[in-house]
């Protein structure tokens, strides 16, 4: 019955116009029946915890319903959100100095709480800097994070007022990317996003890779590019996906600097997936969590950690052309995991 209340809720809050266009762009690619298409995304929600955002971008209109159960969809992916990982313990995730302070080990940059330090700290931190990167407190997606050249401001003074209207919470060093990612897109710190889950006996495993490309001038590589990397060879495995994923578009090469991008080889992975796995145990009531790694000449860094983990790019047809989702890999570690759909 909450899973049934929790559907309604969400249909009560649909965008009712999203969802026609949604209907619209099926019909237009399938030339199915409107009224059948919505029906079958009607039954993909009951049976699969699907709403029309996953029929559309998944493809489900062309998958069978043994192919449609393996996808962790949108109630799906909140299902195991709330099953994995303590709420208790997710706000050191949520909450950028508190995640600063715990996975401090695995930064490797410099940055400064503006919350907890005082003026001199500040003064003394940006000394001798050129650049610095802010990030707003509680934001995701990039929202609010800001490069600052430390010369563009006539003194310190200048600079900490600044700061202040802005609201950041954290001033760190700013990243700079290996050669190899600079070439993909110069104008963001392109990062991986792996996904970790700790099994039923604590043991940490990557689900899943994806590398992230900014576009458009973009200064961070959110809602941009993404293509599947292989953790094995560190290679790109299938044409990227672009951000706005009901577009269905795929790409290639970088439609910017024109790299070729499958089998293009992305540095470090395999150190990256092992400071991840070493990272995931460090707050073992948090099992599933989606890791911002940057790649510099050095080595990985981590950028930060996502309890709320999108749930559509890593299963987009581009990078599924088995037509299975993740679902199977999932409950495989984590067996007891319950899904309640009767597609499931």
């Amino acid at each position: 019955m909450a899973d049934r209340n929790y559907i309604f809720r969400v249909l009560a809050h649909a965008s009712f116009d999203k969802m026609k266009s949604a209907i619209d762009a099926v019909h237009e690619k399938t030339g199915k029946s409107k009224i059948l298409i919505f029906l079958d995304m009607a039954q993909c929600t009951l049976r699969y915890g699907a709403g029309y955002y996953d029929y559309q971008v998944f493809a489900f209109y062309n998958l069978t319903p043994k192919q449609r159960s393996t996808y962790v969809t949108r109630l799906v992916s909140k299902k195991l959100n709330e099953f994995l990982n303590d709420p208790k313990h997710s706000s050191i995730f949520e909450n950028k100095d508190e995640f600063y302070t715990t996975f401090r080990d695995y930064l490797g940059r410099g940055f400064i709480e503006l919350e907890k330090a005082s003026k001199e700290e500040v003064r003394e931190f940006v000394k001798d800097r050129e650049w610095l990167f802010g990030k707003l407190k509680d934001k995701e997606c990039g929202i609010g994070c800001e490069r600052i050249r430390v010369s563009d401001y006539p003194d310190f003074d200048a600079l900490y007022r600044y700061f202040k209207e802005k609201g950041f919470c954290t001033i760190e060093d700013l990243i700079i990317q290996h050669p190899a990612l600079q070439k993909l897109y110069s104008n963001a710190v392109n990062s991986m996003r792996i996904i970790t889950i700790l099994d039923n006996w604590g043991k940490p495993h990557v689900v899943y890779i994806v590398q992230k490309m900014g576009l458009n001038g973009s200064i961070v590589d959110n809602n941009c590019l993404f293509a599947r990397v292989d953790p094995e060879t560190g290679k790109i495995a299938y044409p990227a996906h672009s951000g706005d994923t009901t577009k269905g578009i795929v790409y290639y090469e970088h439609p910017e600097t024109h790299v070729p991008l499958v089998g293009y080889t992305i540095p470090y992975v395999k150190e990256a997936v092992e400071m991840c796995l070493k990272a995931s145990l460090v707050v073992p009531q948090v099992r599933y969590i989606g890791w911002d790694v940057a790649v510099t000449e050095k080595g990985p860094v981590i950028i930060e950690g996502n309890t709320f983990n999108a749930h559509d790019f890593w299963q987009l047809p581009p990078h599924t052309p088995d037509g299975i989702g993740m679902l199977p890999v999932i409950k495989k570690l984590v067996p007891d995991f319950k899904c309640h759909y009767k597609g499931k």
